[in-house]
């Protein structure tokens, strides 16, 4: 596995048209208006210097991870493949997998949540009837385990809305671990959530191969996953910060 900025800090695929890479909680996607460090540029900064490149490397956003949220997240590298994983999405054959640690227990063992997410500027909410703001929101869900007051849950996204599975999972009375803002009990010690970007499935842009890319549960992941320790990811951008400063 090729590492990124850091020994522990995974590519998981790279070629000339995709390059999938670990995103860790508390990192933004992209930049925003505060101008903080996001992985956008990292990877940008990233390619130019891997590659020589003389000006400014292309790399094109096609999904983005809130950014409590770790796991793995794939960019186009040409228009072309940004065209295309786009069009993936567009018709969900873009295939996403999430884990998430729970407080206690969703309704059932398996099933579906479908809501109506209404959006108002930075906040979303569930609500009882469709909106002219409104958009439907629909997951699939498997608990895998239940111990110790908390659930460890799969997750695979049908719709991909803004904050979808944090507000469904609290909806279902079974908010995720840490995610103080849509009711846990309390926060985790960095402020991220139990939620894994876990597998994301993908047809390469130009060889229409399927690709799959797992990320591994991250170290201090608060459910015991039988992983090798050494490949562990650090959970927090906080703990990859102080040895990148000349990146940020």
């Amino acid at each position: 596995m090729i590492p990124f900025l850091h020994e522990r800090w995974p590519v998981f695929f790279e070629d000339n048209h995709l390059l999938v890479v670990y995103k860790p909680a508390g990192l933004l996607s992209q930049g925003d208006e505060t101008g903080e460090a996001n992985l956008l540029d990292l990877a940008k900064a990233w390619i130019k210097e891997r590659h020589h490149k003389p000006g400014l490397a292309f790399l094109g956003l096609v999904h983005r991870l809130d950014r409590p949220v770790a796991g793995a997240m794939v960019f186009a590298r040409t228009s072309k493949a940004a065209a295309r994983l786009s069009d993936q999405i567009r018709n969900r054959r873009m295939r996403k997998l999430y884990l998430a640690v729970v407080e206690g227990r969703p309704p059932s063992a398996e099933g579906r949540l479908v809501h109506c997410l209404e959006r108002r500027q930075r906040a979303v909410r569930i609500v009882a009837h469709p909106t002219p703001l409104g958009r439907e929101a629909r997951l699939a869900y498997r608990v895998r385990e239940t111990a110790g007051g908390r659930s460890l849950v799969e997750i695979e996204l049908e719709t991909g809305r803004k904050h979808q599975i944090r507000l469904q999972l609290s909806h279902a009375g079974c908010p995720i671990v840490g995610d103080v803002r849509y009711g846990a009990s309390e926060p985790l010690p960095s402020r991220q959530i139990a939620l894994l970007a876990r597998e994301i499935c993908v047809e390469h842009p130009t060889r229409r191969e399927t690709l799959t890319f797992t990320a591994p549960a991250p170290a201090g992941w608060p459910w015991p996953i039988s992983e090798p320790p050494e490949q562990a990811p650090f959970w927090n951008w906080s703990d990859y910060a102080p040895v990148l400063r000349e990146h940020v």
